[in-house]
């Protein structure tokens, strides 16, 4: 089984069982500014509820490109310690067609965002404690 995890949009999450092709489960929650602490217990709650075992996944996809910032790092973190920690591949998917290929065959590799726009890196700002 698949479990494809999408974080790309700033208040919204998008969790899918698929397993050979098929959607087995679904679901989609509002959660504005609360990704981080809502991701894993629904993840947890999807599977508990079809009575889903972590060891049946084998492998987690993830979208790593058109979100923001910290929307794609919640999403990509989790993919990637839930892979680690299962020993089983993430893969970044980037529109939800193209895969990107791995830089090697191992079993867990780290999936990278892909950030569509310049850096906005601000200027140190002299608050007069220097």
């Amino acid at each position: 089984m698949i479990l494809y995890i999408d974080t790309t949009k700033n208040d919204q999450v998008t969790i899918i069982v698929k397993d050979n092709g098929a959607e087995v489960v679904a679901k989609s929650f509002s959660a504005p500014r609360q990704q981080a602490e809502r991701l894993l217990p629904e993840i947890d709650k999807l599977l508990k509820n079809k009575k889903i075992k972590l060891k049946d996944l084998e492998k987690i996809e993830i979208e790593n490109s058109g979100g923001s910032f910290t929307s794609l790092r919640i999403g990509i973190t989790t993919a990637n310690v839930l892979g680690y920690a299962l020993g089983i591949p993430v893969i970044g998917i980037s529109g939800k067609t193209k895969i990107i290929k791995s830089k090697n065959n191992r079993k867990f590799n780290i999936v990278e965002p892909i950030y569509n726009r310049e850096p906005n890196i601000t200027v140190k700002r002299n608050n007069g404690l220097d």
